[in-house]
């Protein structure tokens, strides 16, 4: 209601005044925004921001969108890939968990690392965030670009510098 739009349109204004900032910085906040609540407002701000960017046709507007695409993948793929290297560490239930979330995460469907999230927030949340913080930064930093407003992996011949992005 109210309070979440009178909070998107907070954050919107914020991130439209960092555009111009430092593009690594944004790319930062960009995936913490991603991660931590992984569907939730503040993810969605974030998704919105990106989204109606590419409206704009700008350079800018790209690399934003390739950057929360590349930060929204990342929890559900690095939580498919650690119960698949380390399954000792996890439950016979998250490692089905883990084998949806390769899917998901290719989709970029953040939604595949809630069941983890869930579990044990205080120990998942901080390292997705994390996680996504750095690929956020590293898809700003190597100028990936996305002219797609989602799709994962399956839009990767729209990806500019495809290479580093999947990197």
């Amino acid at each position: 209601g109210p309070p979440l739009a009178a909070l998107t349109e907070g954050l919107n204004n914020w991130l439209n005044g960092l555009s111009g900032a430092n593009k690594v910085f944004l790319g930062i906040i960009l995936g913490l925004m991603m991660a931590f609540d992984m569907g939730g407002p503040i993810n969605k701000t974030a998704y919105s921001f990106a989204a109606l960017g590419l409206a704009s046709g700008t350079q800018a507007s790209f690399e934003i969108m390739a950057a929360v695409m590349a930060a929204g993948m990342t929890p559900p793929l690095g939580l498919a890939l650690a119960t698949a290297i380390r399954k000792r560490l996890f439950t016979h239930v998250e490692q089905e968990n883990g084998k949806a979330a390769w899917v998901l995460g290719a989709s970029f469907i953040t939604e595949g690392a809630i069941p983890f999230a869930a579990g044990d927030p205080l120990r998942v949340i901080p390292s997705l965030m994390a996680g996504s913080a750095v690929t956020g930064a590293l898809s700003m930093a190597f100028g990936a670009t996305s002219r797609a407003p989602h799709g994962g992996i399956f839009v990767v011949p729209l990806i500019g510098n495809p290479f580093l992005y999947l990197l």
